[in-house]
């Protein structure tokens, strides 16, 4: 592993890391997108309590970080979703196809208890590019 070529990818237009983590990483072809989560990434303050509106910025936040690496959504080959409330899964479904084309990625969503900053929505992304 010590001859591993590791990119950090990092863009003003996704909110900046609020961690001990990157935005992306880069290896070889394929990136590894951190969990997203419905913040501004101007203001870095979280969008309005509309589940809807939380979403559409989480997608819209992995959009600028996969452009960032050279690609978009259209790369993602697998897509992890944390939900705080399940019963929001249909809208889920809706906001998605909005972002990503057929065929869509691969994908897991599950219900949590709690998300940071009280988010009712994170998505996590593995992108490969072509």
């Amino acid at each position: 592993m010590g001859d591993m070529n590791k990119t950090i990818i990092s863009t003003a237009h996704a909110p900046a890391a609020i961690g001990a983590y990157s935005q992306a990483v880069k290896v070889g072809q394929t990136v590894y997108v951190s969990g997203q989560i419905p913040l501004d990434p101007v203001t870095m303050e979280m969008v309005g309590p509309d589940f809807d509106e939380q979403a559409t910025q989480v997608f819209t936040n992995l959009l600028a970080v996969a452009q960032a690496s050279g690609g978009t959504l259209a790369n993602a080959v697998k897509l992890t979703i944390y939900l705080t409330d399940l019963g929001n899964f249909a809208s889920l479904n809706e906001i998605m196809a909005r972002f990503c084309d057929e065929p869509f990625p691969a994908r897991a969503a599950v219900q949590v208890s709690a998300l940071p900053k009280n988010a009712q929505i994170e998505i996590d992304a593995v992108l490969c590019l072509d």
